[in-house]
């Protein structure tokens, strides 16, 4: 089961390249980033995340192009079935996941268009800065580099 935090929900326009993303905050979270901004995520808290919440929260957010796990929970096949839902039920919608771990299994990386990988570590910066650890990947392929505009460095 992944659980999410409904009233954390939020439509964003930084995380992912050129989309509107629907952002829902997973709980759960493997990670124990030092300075996490969440770490009460790091708890069983949150309501069931199931196709019918992903099909609402979507209808209920007209115009979003991407809908972005912000955490995977600990429940992998869980989280392979919602980004199997969004790929049948809404193909318009690009899969994108937040995972704090250096790298996910192969199976995960395939399941969604764009994976951030990386826990965050504050004297690296985030994913706008160039001295970040983390990547954001689309297919497989890195694009971190298209979060570094000059003057963005500092701006998280």
């Amino acid at each position: 089961m992944i659980k999410y935090i409904p009233e954390l929900t939020d439509v964003v326009l930084e995380e992912i390249p050129d989309k509107v993303t629907l952002a829902v905050e997973i709980s759960n979270c493997r990670g124990s980033c030092p300075g996490c901004h969440t770490p009460f995520l790091q708890q069983d808290l949150g309501v069931e995340l199931t196709p019918e919440d992903v099909d609402r929260l979507i209808a209920d957010n007209f115009g979003v192009n991407c809908f972005l796990l912000l955490g995977e929970g600990r429940d992998p096949e869980a989280l392979l079935r919602i980004a199997a839902h969004l790929r049948e039920a809404h193909p318009g919608i690009a899969r994108a996941l937040y995972s704090g771990r250096t790298e996910v299994e192969p199976e995960i990386q395939a399941a969604f268009d764009y994976v951030k990988l990386g826990p965050y570590i504050a004297a690296l910066g985030p994913l706008n800065s160039p001295t970040t650890n983390q990547r954001l990947y689309f297919h497989g392929e890195d694009i971190t580099a298209r979060f570094w505009h000059k003057g963005l460095e500092n701006n998280r």
